[in-house]
């Protein structure tokens, strides 16, 4: 054997350990703050979110049930109901009628690269307590939701290709640090997982499902895509990104407004408008029914245009 493969030999021993190292902390951190979830409907996991025994899941873990029992890895077993639900984000807050774990914190799904480690600790097949590791393989995916009448594309989605079986919704994705930066809510395919983002969008929905019990959102009436500005728009507006309107729906504040598909928006109450959570984390409740200005670049002309977004019906 040469000097060189036993050099290389050597050089993966230090780096597998510190992965290990890695991988094993966040689980020794994250594996009793998460617990898993059962109802009539099936199984999943929760993860502590308030040290007022609140858990945040999936609303598709839960349904449309309204009581179940929480397992943590300890073997402590207890009732919950309930908080709120919120389909089109795809979150629900659970109260817990035991006594919850510190909450871990959570982290920004925002500062995550392509490439991050980052660690799923969930309980797949009802089996508290599992973890696995990968990295973050696509960022910005959107997966579509529904309520009752309504529907919306999550986005900002992680892909991941830490092993996610059923039974992870609901569970943490933790990165190198411990944090949570998604909330594990699909098998996308074969070695793909997809996590709900933990972000300024998603922390004010959590919020709102404690506080409220619900999310009320503002309605615009609108469908939009990121897309690259051109150099000189992009120079004068100083945002190298806005939104391309790929559909208006009839009827609505959009149309109302003036919008029209093929539109650029650029920026809302002044704004800017790069990439759908910068339009979404405008749509909540204090949007509904008060004035707001979207300047919007149609062929050579910068337009503002006026509207006030309705509540949307779910």
């Amino acid at each position: 054997m040469s000097e060189n493969s036993d050099a290389g030999r050597l050089a993966e021993g230090p780096a597998m350990d510190a992965y290990s190292q890695v991988v094993t902390g966040v689980a020794r951190h994250l594996t009793p703050r998460v617990a898993s979830v059962r109802t009539e409907r099936g199984s999943g996991s929760a993860v502590v979110l308030t040290a007022e025994r609140h858990l945040v899941t999936n609303a598709h873990v839960v349904g449309r049930l309204n009581h179940g029992e929480v397992a943590f890895a300890d073997g402590t077993v207890g009732p919950f109901a309930v908080v709120g639900r919120d389909p089109l984000s795809d979150l629900a807050v659970l109260r817990s009628g035991i006594d919850v774990p510190e909450p871990p914190e959570l982290g920004d799904a925002d500062t995550l690269l392509v490439g991050s480690l980052v660690v799923a600790v969930g309980s797949p097949l009802g089996l508290e307590g599992s973890v696995t590791a990968g990295v973050v393989s696509a960022l910005g995916r959107s997966i579509p939701a529904r309520g009752r009448t309504a529907s919306r594309l999550i986005e900002d989605v992680i892909q991941t290709d830490a092993a996610l079986n059923p039974g992870n919704s609901g569970g943490a994705l933790a990165d190198s640090r411990g944090r949570v930066v998604g909330i594990n809510t699909a098998v996308a395919g074969f070695g793909l997982g997809l996590a709900v983002p933990i972000n300024a969008t998603t922390r004010r929905i959590l919020d709102s499902l404690r506080l409220d019990g619900r999310v009320r959102r503002a309605y615009l009436g609108l469908v939009s895509v990121p897309t690259p500005l051109e150099a000189r728009w992009a120079a004068r507006t100083g945002s190298r990104r806005a939104l391309r309107v790929a559909e208006v729906v009839g009827g609505s504040p959009a149309e109302s407004s003036g919008i029209r598909r093929g539109d650029l928006l650029l920026a809302i109450n002044g704004e800017p408008l790069k990439d759908a959570q910068s339009l979404q984390r405008h749509m909540f409740a204090e949007a509904i029914g008060r004035r707001t200005e979207i300047t919007v670049l149609r062929g050579e002309a910068m337009v503002d245009v006026v509207t006030e977004p309705t509540e949307l019906a779910d």
